[in-house]
């Protein structure tokens, strides 16, 4: 009894004092809901929850496990980024929302990360003002001629590099913001780098290239999906040609699945969104890769639902034939199709889309499609809806106002044509040859219209 008593208490108190708290006054946000939510890789989980009193008041509590970044939101949505390193946060001001009003009170380590969440911008704001006076003074007749501005202009530009990375490098080593602020300060250049800054171009690809994605520091930061997106964008914009952008991305896919082997799930984590990214980017050799390097590592276990979505791509790459599919009972024909598979319509291209009547996004999509048909057909070009509903009624609501081609079994994901071409979300679209090879894996309507405005006279 003694023993189970002193355990509770002990239990107790120690989550009392491993956990932290972030307290402070918004005058405009009295009485309202407040909530502290964390990251892990790319999804967001909820730490801690209030209610403000009638003064703004609130008090809320993180622990170790919620390390990283935060983001604190009221009822508008609009989070205000908080550093969870282990101190007790203190803040005030008028709203979450209006940043310039919140004032860290206590908390060195938010303290810095508001100071210079201040400072770099402006600091990049006159770089890019003091970049078009250089080449204002290099390249134009009427400039280049004055030697001194120039140069002065060149010295102000260090100055301020200058200042940014002190700031940087003054910070504790051992410090979250020493390792989030360069991380941050990198993945948002990319854009300036790739359009106003070529000489840093190289510098950059190795740096994204350095970024550790096991690293738990940037599993719970709240970037990692922005690494992995600014990475892939700035390959995509800055090699000189596709087969090199297709080299690169290679490079950087082996680099990044090195670092993984020894944690599975930021493996299919990473893998899982990186698939989806290049795909959605049509990098499709890239993606290729990506899926026989994963389906041919037998280190690490592979989530079954990645698996799927994997082989199916490798089944159903650019290139390959599609499966056919049989139309059952449950099927509408426009007048002049009567036939019983997709391989029997006799038309130099088909357009498979899978959707459904209960998929919002389809709702938006369907008009689309049979607006162009007309178009479509006058170039042989056929369009078949298989549909993922549930019951006749829907299929019946969904496809009465399209003009073209329309099958449904009813089994929704179990559907078999759902099945073989490897489905996951709707809207899916497949462009085939006459022959079911597949042509193109567009993400769109209008990518597909473009294709055969391109390629069908």
């Amino acid at each position: 009894m003694y023993r189970a008593i002193f355990f509770l208490t002990f239990t107790i108190y120690y989550t009392i004092v491993s956990a932290q708290t972030i307290r402070g006054k918004l005058s405009l946000l009295a009485n309202q809901p407040i909530k502290l939510e964390g990251f892990n890789g790319l999804k967001t989980y909820q730490i801690s929850d209030t209610t403000s009193d009638s003064m703004g008041n609130f008090k809320l509590n993180y622990e170790k496990a919620d390390y990283g970044v935060g983001y604190l939101m009221s009822a508008d949505n609009k989070p205000l980024i908080v550093i969870l390193s282990g101190e007790d946060i203190v803040i005030k001001g008028e709203a979450l929302s209006d940043a310039e009003t919140i004032q860290i009170i206590t908390g060195q380590e938010n303290q810095w990360f508001a100071q210079y969440a201040t400072e770099h911008p402006k600091r990049e704001q006159a770089l890019g003002a003091w970049l078009y006076l250089e080449r204002m003074y290099t390249k134009d007749s009427m400039f280049s001629k004055q030697q001194t501005p120039l140069r002065a202009i060149q010295v102000e530009k260090q100055r301020i590099h200058a200042e940014d990375v002190a700031f940087i490098n003054k910070l504790p080593k051992d410090s979250y913001v020493s390792w989030f602020l360069p991380t941050r300060k990198l993945l948002s250049s990319v854009s300036a780098v790739a359009q106003h800054r070529p000489e840093e171009i190289p510098a950059t690809l190795k740096a994204l290239r350095t970024i550790d994605y096991s690293d738990s520091r940037l599993y719970k930061s709240g970037l990692l999906r922005d690494a992995i997106d600014s990475h892939v964008w700035f390959v995509e914009n800055n090699m000189s040609s596709l087969d090199s952008v297709h080299a690169h991305l290679i490079r950087s896919i082996d680099i990044i699945l090195s670092q993984l082997k020894m944690d599975e799930r930021k493996y299919n984590d990473i893998t899982d969104y990186l698939f989806g990214l290049l795909e959605q980017r049509s990098m499709f050799p890239a993606a290729e890769y990506l899926s026989l390097k994963v389906l041919e590592d037998r280190s690490c276990t592979v989530d079954i639902k990645l698996t799927n979505k994997l082989e199916g791509y490798r089944k159903l790459k650019i290139g390959n034939k599609a499966p056919d599919i049989t139309f059952g009972a449950h099927s509408y024909f426009p007048d002049h199709i009567q036939v019983g598979s997709l391989s029997a319509i006799d038309a130099p291209y088909k357009v498979v889309v899978f959707a459904a009547n209960w998929c919002n996004h389809c709702q938006e999509v369907m008009p689309k499609l049979a607006h162009l048909y007309s178009k479509w057909r006058a170039k042989g070009i056929e369009v078949v809806l298989v549909s993922l509903d549930k019951n006749m009624g829907e299929f019946t609501t969904f496809t009465a106002p399209l003009p073209f081609t329309a099958t449904c079994d009813y089994k929704k994901w179990e559907s078999q044509p759902v099945k073989d071409f490897h489905i996951y979300s709707t809207p899916s679209f497949y462009l085939l040859k006459k022959d079911l090879e597949i042509v193109l894996k567009p993400y769109t309507v209008e990518q597909i219209d473009a294709w055969i405005d391109w390629h069908v006279k």
